[in-house]
């Protein structure tokens, strides 16, 4: 079983509280966002491999520690997915972003693809799937579902905010993948939605309603 961690440091619960107040406007809202992601970045790239090289210090030669070149691929899911990119990419810049784009269907709740772009090498990456929510879990198994039919294997979700159903929803689907999240929620209400939450993280990141 993959593992879940819930990443309560100090820094992100603050900042989480700020995304969460429904007076919190988009400028900040989107900024926030991105904060977190790269702070959870630093947790969630915590077990990427390191290889000794020889280098020059000003005192001394040394043998000291590089990552291996383990190439990283971020993949937003469409649209609020974005709104977590450009925080990992400051902390990983040579990362390479692909896009897996779902809808929801309003009445059924189900997730469906219209689009889905990737790095050739995807089956060599490291991959990040990134979504502010995980609620029901439909949308993330779906996104790994595609990953893995294009012949990624080595996955990561990463969210800022996590239902108990979702969660155990992905888990079943996906028992794999370790799933990373700044908190986890008290339940989904009937329409799906996160409780307490923070609303709908694509109308708060792109001002739309």
């Amino acid at each position: 079983m993959g593992k879940f961690q819930v990443i309560d440091h100090p820094l992100i619960q603050h900042k989480l509280t700020i995304i969460r107040d429904k007076n919190t406007g988009t400028k900040v809202f989107r900024e926030v966002v991105n904060e977190i992601a790269m702070l959870m970045a630093y947790e969630v790239s915590r077990d990427m491999p390191l290889e000794d090289i020889d280098i020059e210090t000003p005192v001394a030669q040394s043998t000291q520690k590089t990552l291996t070149g383990k190439k990283v691929a971020i993949v937003p899911i469409l649209r609020a997915g974005l709104g977590m990119v450009d925080g990992i990419l400051e902390l990983i810049p040579a990362a390479k972003v692909g896009h897996v784009g779902l809808y929801r269907d309003e009445e059924t709740l189900q997730a469906h693809e219209y689009f889905f772009k990737m790095p050739e090498d995807i089956d060599n990456r490291q991959i990040f799937v990134v979504d502010p929510m995980l609620a029901t879990g439909g949308s993330a198994i779906m996104a790994i579902d595609s990953l893995k039919k294009r012949g990624a294997s080595n996955i990561k979700f990463v969210c800022l905010v996590a239902a108990p159903e979702g969660v155990r929803a992905l888990q079943e689907a996906h028992p794999d993948i370790d799933i990373f999240t700044a908190a986890l929620d008290d339940h989904l209400n009937k329409h799906g939605y996160i409780v307490p939450g923070l609303g709908d993280a694509g109308d708060r990141l792109f001002g739309t309603k």
